[in-house]
C-alpha cells in the first residue's frame, strides 16, 4: 500500500537536497520508494568523506530546515556520524561515511525504484525532472 503525497513533498525534498549540496554532500541520489515501501515516498542517500562531514551535513539539514518550518520526526546515529537516518515523514534522508555506504548499498538494494542522481557539483537544484515527484 503506497502512501499519498503532501503537495508540499516536492518542494520540502528540493530543500533537503540544497541544504546538503550546500554542506558539500557527496554522491547524491533520490530514490522515489513510494510504491515499494509503506514508510516513505522518497529517499535521499549523499555521503560525507568523514564522520564529521557526516554529522555537519546532518546538523545543517537539521537547523536549514528547522528555520523553514520542517522539522525531523527522528534522527537515528547522529552521536557516530557513520549513518545518519532522518525522518521527515515522507522523505527519509540517509547521510553515510563513504566506506560504510558502499558496504549498506542501498541503492542496490532499492534498485527497482526510479532514481535521480544529483550533481554533487551544483549549488541548488530548482526543480526534479518531470513526473518524478508526481
Amino acid at each position: 500500500m503506497s502512501r499519498s503525497t503532501d503537495p508540499s513533498s516536492q518542494g520540502r525534498l528540493l530543500k533537503v537536497i540544497n541544504a546538503a549540496l550546500q554542506r558539500k554532500a557527496r554522491a547524491p541520489i533520490i530514490l522515489k520508494v513510494r510504491e515499494y515501501s509503506s514508510i516513505a515516498d522518497f529517499f535521499f542517500i549523499c555521503s560525507g568523506t568523514s564522520d564529521r562531514q557526516v554529522k555537519a551535513i546532518a546538523s545543517w539539514l537539521e537547523e536549514s530546515l528547522g528555520k523553514q518550518g520542517i522539522f525531523p520526526r527522528g534522527i537515528e546515529g547522529k552521536e557516530y556520524g557513520h549513518w545518519i537516518l532522518m525522518d521527515y515523514d515522507d522523505i527519509i534522508v540517509h547521510i553515510f561515511y563513504e566506506p560504510v555506504r558502499a558496504f549498506y548499498d542501498l541503492e542496490k538494494l532499492w534498485h527497482e525504484a526510479p532514481q535521480i542522481l544529483i550533481d554533487e557539483n551544483a549549488t541548488e537544484i530548482k526543480e526534479l525532472k518531470e513526473g518524478f515527484a508526481d
